[in-house]
């Protein structure tokens, strides 16, 4: 009798790390996250805090659930990220008069200014990533076409709708 009579039915072996499509993503949002931390530092800003720094400069006034929706974060999330923003005087909350059920964010002007010297962080990065305008152009319609499909996988997978 040959040893195999004692070896499991399957010897397949999940790939190498390097093969994983999710360790590449992991450790490229680490190394570019990481990337961030000199230029935001300085300013005394997270990388979440500068991520819903630009998502509120673009508008200016935001409800928290639109917020919400545009980070693809939760209320939990988002809202920590907001009251410590606030409590350093970059934006402010308030109800909206029409239905104070909706609570609008919006920039202070202390705000606005940390928000306009924030233009100077995507060049940087942009030096950092090294990569050209038509591969970063290339790179995110992937990436975000790859966040749509695992993102619609999932919500069958547990029978939710997506957007």
């Amino acid at each position: 009798m040959s040893d195999d009579a004692n070896a499991p039915a399957s010897t397949a072996v999940p790939p190498m790390l390097d093969k994983h499509l999710c360790f590449t993503l992991y450790a490229a949002s680490r190394a570019l996250t990481g990337a961030y931390r000199p230029l935001l530092d300085p300013l005394g800003l997270t990388y979440p805090q500068y991520l819903l720094l630009v998502a509120l400069g673009e508008h200016h006034t935001v409800s928290v659930k639109d917020l919400v929706a545009r980070l693809q974060l939760d209320y939990g999330t988002v809202t920590p990220l907001i009251k410590r923003l606030e409590a350093n005087g970059l934006l402010k909350r308030e109800r909206r008069a029409d239905d104070e059920r909706v609570v609008q964010v919006a920039l202070t002007e202390e705000g606005l200014a940390v928000y306009q010297r924030l233009s100077s962080v995507p060049p940087a990065i942009g030096e950092a990533v090294g990569l050209t305008h038509d591969e970063i152009a290339t790179l995110q319609t992937l990436v975000r076409r790859l966040t749509t499909n695992v993102s619609r996988h999932n919500a069958a997978a547990t029978g939710q709708r997506t957007a």
